[in-house]
């Protein structure tokens, strides 16, 4: 293994405890205007404004508060009762959202519903929650193609140019496989690895970058073609895709215990670590390096981070330092330079993340660039919590 960044700083356990201690305060001071709203998916000049809970990003917002209410408790902070209380408050909005079926003809039930329901379920017992988990996992596996092995992400299920998976979807999957925990019932798992098996197989490359979406036959469920949506050009790789192959390749192994994730692990991650600026902070896409006029994505190095911290616990002791190793560099950077620090300027947590930007070769809108991102503030508080205590997943 190559290791890179031998001299930059890692951050330090006073520094985690500082970072997390203000990030359950901005938690708490946002309650006011997001228990019976959601925050919208990005920022607007920093700030998050209210939404109702029909996006879906609107689960990573609901994780902050459990993250925040985990720290609280664990202090014995007057907090954790208030924390609790709203939590359970869009505990019950997730249940009404998905008896209702507002919005969830897509495959990110597990971004809506495991650090949300799953989460409050794990952390209280809450049987509302629980149903509720459950009942995404049922919706998500409407979306199964047979034909292909996969879980289609977007769009009608019978229309050919909607034939595809995302690599995001990597992060869906343990609501699957939570669900057959809890249920006994294995075809949520299989499902699960049927689709972990035909997204690796297809959307990591020769050289371990990755695809953002992949295509495959409609007849037959043959391999077609790779494309972006939000990377830059086909060819590149896109940020936040590299970082989910990074979490995703650890959750496979997790789930799966197949040792092949594992390697796939150690090559997707060597490929993001080499394709950095030098503070270790992508930029949107990583074609992008130090001295290219194009804007970063923090949330896409809090994702990596908690990759590399999941996939340390698997290792052993020599190898899984390194990995700790990248994750404090990371998480230092984002302290330092990107985490929001005076409430006044934001009511996020990091800022400069990117959610949809476009160029010439894609099919983006243009939005949330260089702004606070709801997935961004909750993986960087799921990160300072890993490093903080042996954390029970959401996931």
């Amino acid at each position: 293994m190559k290791i890179l960044y031998e001299n930059m700083p890692a951050i330090t356990d006073e520094e985690i405890e500082s970072a997390l201690c203000f990030s359950k305060e901005q938690v708490v001071r946002n309650l006011p205007d997001f228990t019976d709203k959601f925050q919208k998916a990005y920022s607007e000049g920093n700030f998050y404004q209210p939404i109702e809970n029909n996006y879906w990003t609107t689960g990573f917002w609901t994780g902050e508060i459990w993250l925040a209410y985990e720290y609280a408790k664990e202090k014995l902070d007057k907090d954790a009762g208030a924390l609790q209380a709203a939590g359970e408050v869009q505990v019950e909005s997730f249940l009404n959202r998905i008896d209702k079926k507002i919005e969830v003809d897509h495959h990110d039930m597990g971004f809506l519903y495991s650090p949300s329901c799953v989460a409050a379920y794990k952390l209280t017992g809450n049987q509302k929650a629980r149903e509720a988990a459950i009942k995404a996992a049922d919706q998500l596996i409407t979306r199964y193609h047979p034909v292909g092995e996969f879980i289609q992400a977007w769009g009608p299920m019978d229309a050919p140019e909607n034939y595809r998976l995302i690599i995001d979807c990597l992060l869906n999957l343990p609501l699957l496989y939570w669900a057959s925990e809890e249920t006994g019932d294995d075809k949520y798992r299989d499902i699960a690895e049927k689709h972990i098996h035909t997204a690796v197989k297809n959307v990591i490359r020769e050289d371990y970058s990755t695809w953002h979406t992949f295509f495959f036959n409609m007849e037959t469920g043959e391999p077609d073609h790779g494309a972006t949506c939000q990377g830059y050009r086909d060819g590149s790789a896109w940020a936040r895709g590299q970082a989910w192959g990074v979490y995703g390749c650890a959750l496979a192994y997790k789930y799966t215990k197949d040792e092949k994730y594992i390697d796939l692990f150690r090559h997707v991650t060597q490929y993001f670590l080499e394709h950095l600026p030098k503070d270790m902070v992508p930029f949107w896409d990583l074609e992008f390096t130090d001295g290219d006029d194009q804007p970063r994505d923090s949330s896409s190095a809090s994702i990596a981070a908690c990759g590399m911290l999941e996939m340390a616990g698997a290792m052993e002791k020599e190898e899984a330092a390194v990995y700790e190793k990248y994750a404090r560099q990371l998480m230092k950077s984002l302290y330092d330079s990107y985490a929001v620090k005076n409430p006044e300027l934001s009511n996020g947590l990091v800022l400069h993340s990117t959610y949809s930007n476009h160029s010439p070769y894609n099919t983006c809108n243009h939005y949330g660039v260089d702004e606070c991102n709801s997935w961004g503030d909750y993986f960087y508080m799921e990160a300072l919590t890993r490093l903080h205590k042996d954390w029970i997943l959401y996931w």
